[in-house]
């Protein structure tokens, strides 16, 4: 059957612009992301920072002094944006530093370390299928992992700290730009952690300007609806509602962290004008001295059935 002039015509324009899509950068980081199941991925990091890094940061704040106590409490329900009863109901899980410390015990304490290890072999696993590297050892990756957690809970106590220091009013936007600065930093050590320091550290930094800047903005937005979001659940289902409301927030975090994940390795690796700002010059490394070769791409072009976590084979979920 013909089809209209102007059908044809619309149908010839539409496959323009996706052939010009499909040239551009964008496109590829979008194909990145499908490869990765970027919806899958960011559904599975906010799970595991609820039920594992949540529970090792009240423990670990338990120990600390009630000063650097305050600053992570202070730092954590600033960037939810929680308010209200919702914020009484958040800060009760951090504000029995003497119950925690009374039940943790022993076994508590190396209960936190797997705690800890859950989520970070969870985040580990985002940037070595972003960046198509090979798994690394289990004793490194532990090492890691605590390395990490001390570093992210020295960050929420500096923020904390630097936030008390500045107070409200004018001067606040000064506290934004160092907050924005530090989270910045923040993700620009962390995946050069977590690829066991193989990929070098320039070649990370455009990926921590996106990441870091897109989480400062989304911490500083989301007082604007997670109070509504905290009080609607909370009425509808108690301290159940509280949680579910921080679990769709470290939803929308882990989408943009696994976001940036994705975009950095197609920055680093473009022909064009962004990688070569991005490795420093046309014929600079991507990888570290000594770092093994990058695993191939897969032979099938992913879908978006990939995002949602419908693999073919029979690939593991704990497969890095």
């Amino acid at each position: 059957m013909q089809l209209p002039d102007w059908a044809q015509r619309t149908r010839a324009r539409v496959e323009e612009a996706r052939a010009w899509g499909e040239r551009t950068i964008f496109w590829r980081v979008w194909q990145r992301m499908l490869e990765n199941e970027f919806i899958d991925r960011s559904v599975a990091l906010a799970a595991k920072a609820f039920v594992s890094f949540f529970p090792a940061l009240i423990v670990v704040a338990a120990f600390t002094p009630s000063s650097v106590h305050r600053s992570i409490i202070s730092t954590i329900t600033h960037r939810a944006g929680v308010s209200g009863p919702g914020l009484s109901t958040v800060k009760s899980a951090f504000a029995t530093s003497d119950s925690v410390r009374k039940a943790t015990g022993v076994f508590g304490l190396v209960l936190t370390f797997f705690f800890v290890n859950s989520f970070t072999a969870a985040l580990c696993r985002v940037y070595t299928k972003a960046w198509r590297r090979p798994a690394g050892g289990r004793v490194s990756a532990y090492a890691i992992g605590a390395s990490w957690f001390l570093g992210i809970c020295v960050y929420f106590a500096l923020i904390g700290v630097a936030r008390q220091l500045i107070g409200d009013g004018p001067q606040i936007a000064a506290f934004g730009l160092l907050a924005w600065a530090a989270t910045i930093g923040l993700w620009w050590i962390t995946p050069w952690f977590m690829l066991q320091r193989q990929v070098r550290l320039r070649v990370l930094a455009t990926s921590a300007l996106a990441t870091g800047t897109a989480l400062t903005v989304y911490g500083a937005t989301a007082s604007l609806w997670m109070p509504y979001t905290v009080t609607q659940n909370q009425q509808q289902f108690g301290f159940f509602g509280v949680a579910l409301a921080m679990v769709t927030w470290l939803t929308g975090g882990a989408l943009i962290i696994v976001i940036g994940a994705c975009a950095g390795p197609i920055f680093a690796e473009d022909p064009g004008a962004i990688g070569r700002l991005v490795r420093g010059a046309d014929s600079a490394p991507i990888l570290a001295d000594g770092a093994a070769p990058s695993l191939p791409a897969p032979i099938l072009a992913p879908t978006f059935a990939n995002a949602l976590g419908a693999r073919r084979g029979t690939e593991s979920d704990d497969t890095p």
